[in-house]
């Protein structure tokens, strides 16, 4: 290995790498596989784990090859099944445990709940809008973690003042928030107490035979297929990995969006005339500036992939980002193009057994917030203030802050101040 390639790898966790990886990606390609990336998995603790040594896969062959083969390619985590950090469900569980779990809590997130929930995310998307005005915002702490933590406590039927910790909480186990190791393994903790409780009383009350509202929770404690259900622990766990995977990821793509359309002048325009285009707009959001960065996996076997020899037990990780950027797959990457014919190859919601349960609720959210600002034709403009990049963690791509202003149609800031 170069000189120049293993100064590329420690730049890979570098704040300005964080911030835009892309151009690494492209330098980095043309060697990969290639070994030597140090970084943490979801969950953990750094300064009390120890970071992993990983394989790096950046084009969009070999990331969806290793994607799809979860045979070879283990998503179980024993660093994180050994943190303080409970262990996420789905994301970290192989076959045949991965399916049956997966068929049950599918019974839970089905069609027809996603689109019952489309009126109350319409509901939240307006009330959070009509607070708004014609101010300077920072949109990433009044609009992109809002909205989801507003729509996670719907849907999990707890208490709406808790949706402010919800957010605190997710950026904390998914590594976004620059914490001491004390006070993330605190917030770990204080995540799995509360849903410990409030799962708890609910099993309790419905054993009791009392009247429980229908909500996301009761679903996934009464779901069941062929004859199974989820244990009481796996209900709790279940109820954390969609704040912490869930919340959080959508909170990037709402920031990333909101960017795009501020930035983005002749995009905005078409989606104002055409609604028909905010799908592709989502598309193509995801694919150009989709919050997933990369995910750990674990080869359960010798294997080659490309010139490289990935040994059985050795860590590989999945830039889902780099593989949306690859002009193999999709040319000219680094322009912004919702008309492009394949936005469906697009890897940031995963893919195989392992694409994102919460993708559809995802897209759901994001769908709303935009339709509702097409229908106002809001101007999105920057306001007083330069954007901030998330530096903390390549898990995810955005912003920490996002300044800015939703004007009346045909209004400048000039006139709105």
């Amino acid at each position: 290995m170069t000189n120049e390639i293993t100064s590329a790898l420690k730049r890979l966790t570098a704040p300005s790498t964080i911030a835009d990886p892309y151009p690494l990606y492209d330098q980095l390609r043309p060697s990969c596989p290639v070994m030597g990336y140090q970084d943490y998995p979801p969950g953990t603790v750094p300064g009390q784990d120890e970071a992993i040594s990983a394989w790096v896969l950046l084009s969009y062959e070999h990331v969806s090859m290793a994607a799809r083969d979860h045979r070879i390619f283990s998503s179980t985590d024993p660093l994180q099944e050994g943190s303080s950090a409970p262990t996420l469900m789905l994301v970290n569980h192989d076959n045949p445990e991965h399916d049956r779990l997966r068929g049950i809590v599918n019974l839970a997130f089905s069609r027809k709940r996603m689109e019952a929930e489309a009126p109350a995310v319409r509901a939240i998307v307006d009330d959070l809008l009509t607070r708004l005005g014609d101010r300077d915002i920072d949109v990433m702490a009044e609009v992109a973690s809002v909205l989801p933590a507003r729509v996670m406590v719907h849907m999990l039927g707890l208490p709406p003042e808790d949706a402010d910790r919800f957010r605190r909480w997710a950026t904390a186990f998914m590594l976004s928030a620059d914490m001491t190791p004390a006070e993330r393994q605190a917030s770990n903790e204080e995540l799995a107490a509360y849903f410990i409780e409030k799962v708890s009383a609910l099993v309790g009350a419905l054993e009791a035979g009392e009247t429980v509202p229908d909500s996301l929770i009761r679903a996934l404690i009464e779901a069941e297929a062929e004859g199974e259900k989820l244990t009481l622990d796996e209900v709790i766990r279940f109820c954390i990995t969609l704040v912490v995977a869930g919340a959080e990821t959508t909170t990037f793509l709402i920031g990333n969006l909101l960017y795009n359309l501020a930035t983005l002048r002749d995009v905005h325009a078409r989606l104002k005339d055409d609604a028909s285009l905010t799908e592709r707009f989502i598309d193509e959001t995801l694919r150009h500036s989709g919050p997933p960065q990369r995910l750990f996996r674990i080869a359960t076997q010798d294997i080659t992939v490309g010139s490289a020899n990935i040994k059985k037990g050795d860590w590989v990780a999945l830039f889902f980002g780099a593989a949306n950027h690859d002009a193999e797959m999709f040319p000219d990457p680094h322009r912004f193009d919702m008309d492009r014919p394949n936005l469906n190859r697009q890897l940031t919601f995963g893919i195989g057994v392992h694409h994102c349960l919460g993708s559809a609720l995802a897209k759901l959210e994001a769908r709303a917030l935009l339709e509702a600002l097409m229908e106002r034709r809001d101007d999105v403009v920057f306001g007083g203030a330069f954007p901030v990049p998330q530096t903390a963690s390549l898990l995810n791509h955005g912003f920490e802050r996002l300044t800015l202003c939703f004007l009346p149609e045909n209004t400048n800031k000039e006139e709105a101040a």
